[in-house]
């Protein structure tokens, strides 16, 4: 029997072909499409942040065993710097466990303001453990990456997609999202950050889209949006484009006023 000839959509010489790139495209707008859908997703709060941000047990554990190996100084400034900055991924795993706990109550029929984020280590891990210690779900953008392996370990097996266009990622990131946090990171926490804030200011996003800065040391340390308008690059109204704040509780409360009051009919059960 003569065998039949290959359907073109069974070809991956040609979708992975240059000439198939359209359709790898698609494929990442779709199938993100299909698994909010599936699971009744109907929005999502993002988290971005370093990847490179680790538990706080994790670093002192770190600090004792070098201290034990000789008076190494340069490794104690190092761990003495990642003690200070691993505060962000427990406040992110707090902030996550509190926004998962209080959208459980929501009773709308659809799965609301869901934890997101990058699928990585560090604070992408730290709001996805959150997330799962308060028993709800959260998503992971993953993106496949030379010699780096994504998908932390709190990601909902069922809602760990993996991207490979940086692009459409960052789509799925903006289209969902009912709120944004950026916690210290480096250039792709500036990157998400600065491209969302770019579609707010420029009303490519009109929806209301409340964006945090948390962490007051490191954002007054490295953005200067002051002087960005004193310059007169930005306008003196764009400043207030970003609320910041350095508390869990803080953060929580502006949180949930801006989604009740933009997004919600009702409180939540109990409030």
């Amino acid at each position: 029997m003569k065998k039949r000839t290959q359907k073109f959509y069974d070809n991956e010489e040609l979708i992975h072909s240059p000439r198939g790139r359209m359709m790898r495209i698609m494929s990442e707008y779709i199938g993100p499409q299909e698994v909010f859908r599936k699971n009744k997703i109907q929005d999502t709060i993002v988290f971005f942040g370093s990847a490179r941000t680790q538990p706080k047990h994790i670093v002192e554990q770190a600090i004792e065993k070098a201290k034990a190996n000789g008076n190494d100084v340069a490794r104690l400034e190092q761990l003495g710097r990642d003690l200070k900055m691993s505060r962000y991924y427990e406040d992110a795993r707090e902030l996550a466990y509190k926004m998962t706990s209080w959208s459980k109550k929501l009773t709308q029929g659809r799965r609301r303001f869901i934890v997101a984020t990058g699928g990585g280590p560090g604070i992408m891990e730290a709001a996805n453990r959150g997330a799962a210690e308060a028993k709800g779900l959260s998503v992971g953008l993953n993106i496949s990456l030379p010699f780096e392996q994504s998908g932390n370990p709190y990601i909902s097996r069922e809602l760990e997609m993996e991207f490979h266009y940086f692009f459409m990622r960052k789509y799925w990131f903006v289209y969902l999202a009912k709120a944004l946090i950026a916690f210290p990171g480096g250039f792709g926490t500036f990157d998400e950050l600065f491209e969302t804030l770019t579609l707010i200011q420029t009303q490519k996003i009109s929806k209301h889209l409340p964006v945090m800065m948390f962490g007051n040391e490191f954002w007054d340390k490295v953005i200067d949006l002051q002087a960005l308008s004193d310059f007169g690059t930005i306008s003196p109204e764009d400043i207030d484009m970003c609320y910041r704040t350095d508390s869990v509780d803080d953060a929580f409360k502006y949180l949930t006023e801006q989604l009740t009051e933009h997004y919600l009919e009702e409180a939540p059960m109990g409030e």
